[in-house]
């Protein structure tokens, strides 16, 4: 499994169309933070990302640190980081505002279709969501801008998915049974698919996770990382594995990750550990296994190093009360277990 799928598949999402609309010029609303819109949405998610699907007509988005786009049929806006934003019929429009209508539909999961607006121009679309964990996705979500926009109509899986969402959309207006359920998973399915072609279109002196995952060496290198977390990993077992010397291994992880992989592997692991100390009743010495460490002091040292406290003193912080729906449990311990020497080495970023 290649690393972009690795990460999505260790993190439960779960996204839903929460409106569409047919709005006509002039038209204008606000939509707040998604810490604002997630009490609404999707109750206790710790993060949400916003999206609007353009069906047909123009509109455009505006952030308050004045980023700005223009949108037309078949572009999907994604705001990965839940930032407060504006969609207007034209940039600088002020009238018609619809904040409160729109939170109204989404308190009551009113999917009917939602028409206003000034009797000009039409523009049609979509508003959804996708709940997942902040910390497990970081790896893709720090890679976004705070906004940015991908157009499905340009092979058949786009158009398929749209003329799925599409009829779903319609059919929810009639309240059949299992209509929530199917736009949930298509929502799932359309971002993913955004997420995609975002990577595929970036440039190709683009540094970063996301451009990491889809170079061969690297990429190749992510997805046997993420696919054996407690793998007891070395650089040259890494190396052997994805067919390069250990030296240009770690030269060309670093120069897309900005760290080489073992540092990147420690960091990873401890953020899966603590996720399961917040989320799980499991031991400490039973996560750190989960996690690739044989030795739960050697744990104990390096999670204080990542975090600032020890791991019972940070699962008496952060745990979660009702968080057992986020599904965030690490893979299963491997029969190979890790040693203090290779902790050690790990640190630092390299492995004999």
């Amino acid at each position: 499994m290649d690393a972009f799928s690795e990460i999505l598949s260790g993190v439960k999402l779960s996204g839903a169309l929460f409106f569409s609309a047919e709005f006509s010029a002039p038209w204008c609303f606000a939509s707040p933070a998604s810490n604002t819109l997630a009490p609404l949405l999707a109750p206790g998610a710790p993060h949400l990302v916003i999206y609007h699907f353009v069906i047909d007509g123009a509109a455009f988005v505006q952030l308050p640190a004045g980023q700005s786009l223009e949108l037309g049929p078949g572009d999907i806006v994604v705001l990965p980081h839940g930032d407060p934003h504006l969609m207007t019929s034209a940039r600088g429009a002020t009238a018609a505002s619809f904040e409160a209508a729109i939170l109204s539909k989404i308190k009551a999961r009113d999917l009917r279709p939602m028409q206003a607006g000034g009797g000009g121009d039409r523009a049609r679309y979509v508003c959804g969501y996708m709940a997942c964990d902040p910390f497990l996705s970081r790896p893709i979500l720090g890679g976004l801008p705070p906004v940015f926009k991908v157009n499905i109509r340009t092979d058949p899986s786009g158009h398929w998915l749209e003329s799925s969402i599409l009829h779903l959309v319609e059919e929810a207006a009639s309240g059949r049974v299992g209509s929530d359920a199917m736009l949930a998973k298509l929502s799932e399915a359309l971002f993913v698919d955004t997420l995609r072609r975002y990577v595929a279109g970036l440039p190709e002196q683009q540094t970063g996770w996301l451009a990491g995952a889809r170079d061969s060496i690297v990429g190749k290198s992510l997805g046997l990382l993420h696919s054996r977390i407690a793998h007891p990993w070395t650089i040259a077992d890494l190396a052997d594995q994805v067919g390069i010397s250990r030296t240009a291994l770690v030269e060309r992880f670093t120069r897309y990750l900005s760290e080489p992989p073992m540092t990147y592997l420690t960091r990873w692991r401890l953020q899966l550990a603590a996720r399961s100390l917040e989320n799980t009743p499991r031991g400490v010495s039973e996560i750190a296994g989960e996690v690739g460490y044989e030795s739960e002091a050697a744990f104990n040292r390096a999670f204080k190093r990542e975090f600032g406290e020890p791991p019972g003193r940070y699962r008496v912080k952060h745990k979660r009360t009702g968080s057992k729906d986020l599904n965030v449990t690490p893979r299963p311990a491997e029969p190979t277990a890790r040693s203090s020497n290779a902790e050690s080495a790990e640190s630092s970023g390299i492995s004999q």
